[in-house]
């Protein structure tokens, strides 16, 4: 049996990049990309030497760059200290952008709020000063546990501000979520709000935090802190709930920054594993923040005019580098957004980039394929209808997008004039590794194109020999780099077998499966554990879900397999059609006709199997697909792990019904 994993998904169509873009961009041209690239092969500790310099405001100036001796558990800038916050708030105070809007917050319901950078100073250094007095201080850990607001971003700010290492968890995650994490980090200190607004619906916070911290092993928690966002009823413990504007309240708006040390934890991340408890990523203050800045400016183009919108959530690593520390750290405008896509119409989205001329927009492909979806059942509010003229750069983040929606996208929403920049990245990273540059990399619809310059990134195999062009294998990345994952916490075992396994000679496995073509552009194909054996065949799941979304008919497509007697396993489908849910003779005319679609685009070994109809996917509510429980419906297993996190927990039934 063959151990490549075979690439089966042919793109010719090719986008040169717009010279209005070319010209002036942080990276202009692809000599200029080739030229940074060279540097960094060349004498890597020198690059990012120079990086480090001219990006970051340190405290004490490190005399060691990285410092590999105790690999993989690599140390940079080791001897140096700095503050995230100072790099992000306090740098900008004496300059113009000390009066420039930070944040441009829209709520649920429309309304706007904003603030300069000299008052989220102010409000971060009050906060700070509160968490001070409530006696919480430097190497500490909060779970802050909040909707997407001013205040989530103060939270997180005043934490980095302090040393107080924070632990986001997103506001969709159960009590029994929050308390593991809680467990795990031994928080001292929960920050929260009384409930969060999501499309129109208030959802109680501080109640599900009163019921994790009741489930037991959260006895080092001292204080709970409430933002009152809507003014819900909350119960209240005296002595330990603070509301947030109380312990703001008449405290000085200075707040001398902590000088932390370049390796101290600035966060840690839970991401979930399809087995066993989650992985705290452990990422430090220096290495992470040079990287989230680096790629703003080199990824984004970012200019001084941008209004730069990522519509993550702060509870996913995209909103930790994408709105609370890289943006701000490049004294960009940003918005901030509560709600959802969907709410109060499907043109949300496009109403509020016209409406604050976005100008640099973020998001990820699941909203993408939905809202052509929506687009198609409610012509009035296609992207088309608004005026879009503001945007110059448009992204994608969160999972591969397939060449269909990529092309919507660029089609439908950067009219032909934005580039689409297709980030491949993960929670360990830091920040981008794999995407095209808008100044510099001609675009193939599909692929993330080329890594950053200081990425060595390649495709192997298990023995972690290099695979030939166009053949599939594993994505791994050669050399170390400031933003990357410094340990999981309390677990440092399995963060070398999960991330840096003997057999790969010390690289660091990203766990996707991905080919290069014969340009040397990158073509992520899933995750490794999303590969489908199919008679010896070793196809990747994004490359067959590509295939169904290039059908007229169908809006959205998950792939998955399932144990098969004849074919070791077998292709599952979850398909998602453009038109109403059919039934009956109609659903298996339309499964025969998608069957022999993926036949023609692809090869009769790609054919799903079972293709299951649903009015929408299984989602968690940051638009994630639970690719794992569509594994258990594949199965014909019945559903046990937790669903709570899911939007739409009863679509499983749904799509239990094969074709």
């Amino acid at each position: 049996m063959s151990t490549e994993i075979e690439s089966v998904l042919i793109e010719n169509r090719v986008f040169q990049p717009f010279q209005n873009l070319v010209e002036g961009a942080a990276i202009s041209g692809m000599q200029a990309y080739e030229a940074l690239c060279d540097e960094a092969r060349k004498s890597p500790d020198a690059f990012w030497d120079r990086l480090a310099r001219e990006n970051l405001v340190w405290q004490k100036p490190y005399t060691k760059v990285l410092d590999e001796s105790e690999a993989p558990f690599y140390r940079w800038f080791g001897d140096g200290q700095l503050n995230v916050s100072a790099n992000c708030l306090d740098k900008h105070l004496n300059t113009p952008t000390a009066n420039k809007t930070a944040l441009i917050f829209e709520s649920d319901d429309g309304k706007v709020m904003t603030v300069t950078y000299k008052a989220l100073h102010a409000r971060v250094c009050e906060f700070a000063n509160g968490l001070k007095a409530l006696g919480h201080k430097t190497g500490e850990r909060a779970i802050i546990y909040m909707p997407m607001s001013i205040e989530a971003v103060v939270a997180m700010q005043a934490c980095a501000r302090l040393g107080i290492i924070h632990s986001v968890v997103f506001g969709g995650f159960s009590s029994k979520s929050l308390q593991e994490r809680a467990v795990d980090v031994g928080a001292t200190l929960v920050i929260t709000a009384d409930e969060q607004v999501r499309g129109g619906k208030a959802i109680p916070l501080k109640a599900a935090v009163d019921e994790a911290l009741a489930m037991g092993g959260c006895e080092a928690v001292r204080h709970v802190v409430v933002y009152k966002r809507t003014g819900g009823a909350v119960q209240w413990q005296e002595g330990r709930d603070v509301w947030m504007h109380d312990a703001s309240a008449n405290q000085p708006a200075e707040c001398e920054p902590v000088a932390l040390d370049a390796e101290h934890p600035l966060f840690i991340l839970y991401t979930s594993g399809s087995t066993g408890k989650p992985k705290g990523v452990q990422h430090a203050a220096a290495g992470f923040l040079l990287w989230a800045l680096l790629t703003v400016k080199w990824t984004f183009d970012s200019k001084d005019s941008d209004v730069f919108w990522c519509t993550a959530d702060v509870g996913w690593v995209t909103g930790h580098t994408y709105i609370t520390y890289g943006p701000l750290a490049a004294g960009l405008t940003q918005v901030v957004f509560e709600g959802i896509p969907t709410y109060p119409n499907v043109g949300r989205f496009w109403e509020m980039i016209q409406r604050h001329k976005v100008t640099v927009f973020y998001t990820a492909p699941t909203a993408i394929r939905s809202l052509t979806k929506a687009a198609e059942s409610a012509p009035e509010y296609h992207p088309r209808e608004y005026d879009l003229g503001s945007l110059r750069i448009i992204g994608s983040v969160g999972e591969p997008i397939n060449p269909e929606a990529w092309m919507w996208y660029y089609t439908n929403v950067g009219r032909e004039r934005c580039p689409v920049l297709d980030t491949w990245w993960q929670t360990e990273t830091g920040g981008h590794m794999i995407t095209p540059l808008p100044g510099a990399t001609p675009l193939k619809p599909g692929s993330c194109t080329l890594p950053l310059p200081g990425i060595e990134a390649a495709v192997v195999d298990e023995s972690g020999a290099e695979v030939g062009r166009g053949k599939g294998g594993f994505l791994a990345i050669k050399r170390p780099w400031p933003g990357m994952i410094r340990t999981i916490w309390n677990d440092p075992e399995r963060f070398k077998k999960s991330y840096f396994p003997p057999e790969l000679k010390g690289y660091y496995l990203a766990g996707d499966g991905a080919q290069r073509d014969t340009d040397g552009y990158f073509w992520i194909m899933g995750r490794i554990d999303d590969v489908i054996n199919v008679s010896g065949h070793r196809l990747g799941t994004m490359e067959v879900e590509s295939a169904l979304v290039a059908h007229e008919t169908v809006a959205e497509a998950a792939v998955v397999s399932r144990p098969d007697a004849t074919t070791g396993e077998a292709i599952v489908a979850f398909v998602v059609l453009k038109q109403t849910l059919p039934a009956g003779e109609d659903a298996d005319r339309i499964a025969k006709m998608l069957r022999d679609w993926v036949a023609k685009e692809i090869g009769p070994i790609a054919k799903p199997k079972d293709i299951r109809f649903g009015e929408n996917l299984p989602k968690t509510r940051s638009g994630k697909i639970m690719r794992r429980l569509l594994r258990v419906v594949a199965k014909g297993e019945t559903v046990t792990q937790d669903v709570s996190t899911l939007e739409n927990p009863a679509i499983l039934d749904q799509l239990s019904q094969a074709h």
